[in-house]
């Protein structure tokens, strides 16, 4: 008992740890409702949404009570045969009808603006925190496999969570409220139940004609009404599968975006493709709502629908009714409230799994971002000399050695080629002095404010036209359209200098050797004091892997070299060499290449 009652309080902190951040978030946003506009704090607009829910359903459920004490008033006009008092509570259900339509409508309506103001908030939390300090890229290194799918958690379970919970809890609340209401109500009403029993029938299967006929009306204008969801609902799955690929590729592409500094990019580009789902989403809160009041109509047109056109016989004496269906009105109101949890259950644990599910993910995030903090010990203060490695041991996450007691001095200006046999370490010694990896000790130090660009042997494309390809990791509009052009004819490409506004997939369309031309083209772009080349050329020939060279010393002249290269081309092209030496764990320095 006492493990059940410990699981469940850690479940609500989880739970409030989760939600509550949303409700006391102080981001102002502007709120458009009515025709009305206002900025607030976003708290403020949660808690307004939510105080209007909570009373349309108070209202909801008093106009219920309403229309169980209209049933009464009802059918006794129709027992007394009055047909004064039937056609004016006729009327007053009119006014009623129109008011419960109205209210649950609206309920819904907000409740769906107020989830999708929650999710985008959540959405925004989640992915500023997962691309900040590249903790996308430390959540594979430094604990492979222990967060699967984030893209989904961020896309498909901030969805879930902040609908799942609002429907629950408003849910929740309304039928409670609707239990203490007609509990009271059937209590006074319990007593011998009463079975109307029609005299006869005049017309063969005359209700069932009427009911063929009501359903088929209502299917054909719910029809008309819902055809446009179907596009609106295609497009949202088409969106938020976007966004949910644009983030997968992130993950799959974690350590060339992390090379290139890419994050702001990434982050306007998951920003962007939200906002095609929150438009869409929009578009589709439109449109449930007019489907909505015309189901909400036909639903409560169901209740007396039936009656109305069994009047006449009533009047005509063919009939008798009791006050049975106010009773049978109260019983359901009671039986489907104290259902509630049997009724929600499958929900609940869908629910209760988004809940684990994101819980999971922002502890792997904050284990990731502490573990950054606590197991990085590299020296990393900036040096005026240049590149200083002072004692530099690189080791595996599992604490195996990989390089040891590596010392290097490289001057602005310098060319350095780091050579060794595959596997020695050459790629993971660059992953340090980018910042990437945080398993070993000794100090990394580069000069204060030193423009860094890292060229991998397979460049990161994002999505987007070819100029934002091109551009990145700034955003595309910061260079000009003649300098794109001149570097991508520099770099051997100029028949790709009509497509620059050409929007594909350009991982799939370019060969292994244009794009890393199109690399060596951001390069000369970006301008960078320190050049990194993993293996920047491996997919080149000789003669383009010389003029790359060549491009970089006569646009670049300042700028500091290192490059990973095998073949002896690259030799020619740097002044000294890192010999790295897999098997004795060691790099050393020689001043000639050879």
């Amino acid at each position: 008992m006492m493990q059940r009652i410990a699981a469940a309080r850690a479940f609500f902190r989880k739970l409030w740890a989760l939600a509550r951040p949303y409700w006391f978030a102080e981001e102002r946003q502007r709120l458009e409702l009515w025709g009305f506009s206002v900025t607030l704090k976003e708290a403020w607009i949660a808690r307004g949404l939510l105080a209007i829910i909570i009373t349309l359903s108070v209202l909801n459920v008093y106009m219920a009570k309403l229309f169980n004490d209209w049933n009464a008033r009802f059918y006794n006009s129709l027992q007394d045969k009055n047909a004064e008092a039937f056609w004016a509570e006729l009327l007053y259900w009119v006014v009623l009808a129109a008011i419960f339509i109205t209210a649950a409508v609206y309920r819904l309506y907000l409740s769906q603006l107020l989830t999708i103001r929650w999710r985008r908030w959540l959405s925004d939390v989640y992915f500023r925190d997962w691309l900040s300090d590249r903790t996308y890229y430390r959540l594979e290194v430094i604990n492979p496999g222990s967060t699967d799918n984030p893209e989904q958690r961020i896309e498909q379970d901030c969805s879930s969570f902040a609908t799942q919970t609002l429907n629950l809890t408003v849910n929740l609340l309304l039928q409670i409220m609707t239990l203490v209401t007609f509990a009271t109500v059937l209590w006074g009403l319990s007593g011998t139940f009463l079975l109307p029993i029609f005299g006869g029938v005049a017309i063969p299967g005359y209700m069932m004609w009427a009911a063929i006929l009501y359903a088929a009306l209502g299917s054909w204008v719910t029809y008309l009404i819902g055809r446009p969801l179907v596009r609106v609902n295609f497009e949202l799955e088409r969106y938020n599968a976007d966004f949910r690929y644009r983030m997968t590729r992130i993950r799959e592409n974690a350590e060339s975006i992390a090379l290139y500094r890419g994050e702001a990019d990434e982050e306007r580009s998951l920003r962007a493709a939200f906002g095609r789902i929150y438009s869409t989403w929009l578009d589709f809160m439109k449109y449930t709502k007019r489907l909505t009041g015309l189901t909400a109509f036909y639903g409560q047109a169901a209740s007396v629908f039936p009656i109305v056109v069994a009047a006449p016989r009533y009047f005509a004496g063919e009939i008798s009714l009791g006050v049975l269906m106010q009773t049978a009105s109260a019983f359901g109101e009671v039986q489907s409230s104290l259902s509630w949890f049997i009724e929600s259950y499958a929900q609940l644990a869908a629910w209760k799994a988004t809940l684990d599910r994101l819980t999971g993910f922002r502890d792997a995030i904050a284990k990731a971002k502490a573990a950054t903090r606590t197991e990085h010990t590299f020296d990393r203060k900036p040096d005026p000399r240049g590149l200083v490695l002072e004692g530099v041991d690189v080791r595996l996450p599992n604490g195996q050695a990989l390089i040891e007691n590596v010392n290097l001095t490289v001057e602005q200006g310098d060319a350095v080629l780091v050579r060794g046999a595959s596997g020695s370490g050459k790629t993971t010694l660059f992953r340090v002095l980018a910042g990437l990896w945080p398993f070993g000790r000794g100090r990394v130090a580069l000069p204060d404010g030193a423009r860094i660009f890292f060229l991998p042997q397979k460049p990161y494309l994002s999505l987007g036209t070819l100029r934002e390809v091109l551009t990145y990791p700034e955003a595309p509009g910061h260079y000009t359209e003649a300098q794109c052009r001149e570097v991508l004819e520099a770099c051997g490409l100029p028949h790709l200098v009509a497509r620059l506004g050409e929007s594909n997939n350009w991982s799939m369309i370019l060969s292994g050797g244009e794009q890393q031309r199109l690399a060596f083209a951001r390069a000369l772009l970006y301008r960078p004091d320190w050049l990194f080349l993993d293996e920047a050329t491996s997919a080149l020939d000789e003669e383009a892997e010389r003029r790359m060279y060549e491009l970089v010393r006569e646009r670049l002249p300042g700028a500091t070299v290192l490059s990973i290269a095998h073949r002896s081309g690259a030799f020619a092209h740097h002044q000294r060499q890192l010999l790295v030496d897999g098997k004795k764990r060691r790099a050393e320095v020689s001043e000639v290449v050879g």
